[in-house]
């Protein structure tokens, strides 16, 4: 075992860590609790930057198998390209939160630090386990910690979306249990390499069964991902959030995406024998169904906050139908698009509070009164004009050059790297399987493509006049830096992918092969120490 190999455990060893020392600690001892949190959360982004290295240049993928105990028993942990790319773009959203939350929001309540920490062990736990058992824990760890979350800083509006979030949460998590419960009843295991072995062996009688528990199962992934008509909680969840939660949530809703990236293709892969292929129309199809309905959210909302969370909506229908192509080159692209709108709608979240901290009450009113009637006061009745042009303080341009990047990252327009990953996504979709004729699916999934960007674009401009075109009196923000640097982070990170577009796209194609072609993982996995287990005998809870 190479020192790659155990990096894998450290994302999730860090914040476990983190997350007990710090509940041990006073609430009173604030300062000290935030330097840990953030030297724990900088580790930790260190360790997932050694992480992606490893797995760029060394050993494609590898394993960690805790206490040595033999498949399929074991917890296995599995640190491939697309497990570190998630891993890495939880720390840089992670840290990036934190950071902000640092100028005040940790002190709203109490154990924020905790929850916080505990909420990216989940997700670290969830991108690298190698079992579905285990990936139910970690699921469970991570929305524990976003119901807290979710509540910090108390006030009606939050207590009202969490009491949503938590009982859809755990509809979709019971759900998740019925469908691993059926799955393990029909092939006695929940390793996701030996079930992708297991599954092509599965009697004819027994597929229904085996078809129906991954149905239940998809179901509950398709409700973390925002999944149409699954999805009206989130607009009204994340708005209520304070910035540095609703930020770290927009990686919450690609747990479930990121499922269906793993799952689908190695369990109902080419070589899954009668079951090959199964659901990928239900995914294309209400992929689709998801981009629209968050096209239209945009376009309706009339807040940023909820203008954000429609974005997530439509950011999780495109990689949704992307999921549902099956594809290696549409998945490659979906990666990317992936990597880039997690980023861009985190950066939005947490400019959202302080571009509505800019502005005072009645703003939009008072600008739409000045449209319409005009301003006496700015009449000259001598026919002298004022001087043409205002004076645009320092903040407010970077707020604006800021929300600009962000409008254009989540449209998809050049030059920004948001426009490589749609572009890619749509050429793939129209070179599939070299066919000479693209069906009429494909060519919706392309115009539903242009049209969010449109609409994204259409209401980020709209937005923004309202925001930084109206001069209105004695409006100051008060912004600390700590608060707009990890906005800058987040957006220049972005920067970086559209410069490094050409290796960050083999990168992301090297994953999706890897995900289309999952032997040799499957063979890493299965390596070594084995025990057989008999799917009658399991029925019969025999030993």
């Amino acid at each position: 075992m190479g020192w790659a190999d155990h990096l894998i455990i450290l994302p999730i060893l860090l914040p476990l860590a983190a997350g007990a020392g710090l509940a041990l600690i006073s609430e009173r001892r604030r300062a000290l609790k935030l330097g840990l949190s953030l030297a724990a959360t900088a580790a930790l982004f260190f360790v997932a930057v050694l992480l992606f290295a490893a797995t760029t240049s060394g050993t494609a993928t590898a394993t960690y198998r805790l206490g040595d105990w033999p498949v399929p028993f074991g917890i296995v942990l599995v640190g491939d390209r697309l497990a570190a790319l998630m891993v890495l773009v939880a720390a840089v959203l992670g840290l990036a939160a934190l950071v902000f939350a640092s100028a005040r929001w940790y002190r709203a309540g109490q154990h924020f630090l905790t929850m916080f920490q505990l909420l990216l062990m989940g997700l670290n736990g969830a991108f690298l386990t190698g079992d579905l058992f285990n990936l139910f824990v970690f699921f469970e760890v991570l929305l524990a910690a976003s119901y807290g979350l979710l509540l910090h800083g108390s006030g009606p509006t939050r207590v009202r979306a969490a009491l949503h979030y938590v009982a859809i949460n755990l509809a979709a998590s019971f759900l998740f249990l019925i469908g691993v419960t059926l799955i393990y009843g029909v092939t006695g295991t929940l390793n996701m390499a030996d079930l992708a072995r297991r599954i092509p062996a599965v009697a004819e009688a027994d597929r229904g069964l085996l078809e129906a528990g991954a149905a239940i199962l998809g179901m509950a992934f398709l409700v973390k991902a925002a999944f149409w008509p699954l999805n009206f909680w989130l607009p009204t969840t994340y708005a209520a959030a304070s910035a540095p939660v609703a930020a770290v949530f927009a990686i919450m809703t690609k747990v479930g995406a990121y499922v269906l990236l793993r799952l689908s293709p190695l369990l109902f892969g080419p070589q899954a024998g009668p079951s090959a292929g199964f659901g990928l129309s239900w995914l294309l199809w209400g992929g689709m169904a998801t981009l629209l309905f968050g096209t239209v959210g945009v376009l309706a909302a009339q807040s940023t906050a909820r203008l954000a969370g429609y974005a997530v909506i439509v950011s999780s229908g495109t990689l949704i139908a992307a999921a549902g192509l099956g594809d290696a080159g549409v998945t490659s692209g979906a990666l990317f698009y992936l990597a880039v709108s997690t980023l861009a709608l985190g950066a939005f979240f947490l400019l959202n509070e302080l571009v509505e901290r800019s502005r005072m009450a009645g703003a939009d009113v008072l600008s739409v009164t000045r449209e319409v009637f005009g301003d006496d006061e700015d009449e000259q009745e001598d026919g002298e004009s004022e001087e043409v042009g205002a004076k645009i303080p320092a903040t407010t341009a970077v707020l604006g050059i800021s929300f600009g990047m962000v409008g254009l990252l989540l449209a998809g327009l050049p030059p920004l790297a948001g426009f490589a990953a749609k572009f890619s996504i749509m050429a793939s979709v129209l070179g599939l399987d070299g066919a000479a004729v693209v069906s009429a699916g494909r060519w919706f999934l392309i115009g539903l493509l242009v049209v969010s960007g449109l609409a994204v674009l259409v209401a980020m401009i709209r937005t923004g006049i309202n925001i930084f075109w109206v001069t209105i009196e004695n409006a100051r923000a008060t912004i600390r830096l700590v608060e707009i640097v990890p906005v800058i982070a987040l957006l220049a990170v972005c920067a970086g992918m559209t410069v490094a577009a050409g290796p960050v796209q083999r990168f992301m194609e090297a994953a999706a092969a890897a995900i289309h072609a999952p032997g040799a993982m499957m063979e890493d996995i299965l390596a070594g120490p084995q025990v057989a287990v008999e799917p009658a005998l399991v029925a019969e809870g025999q030993p």
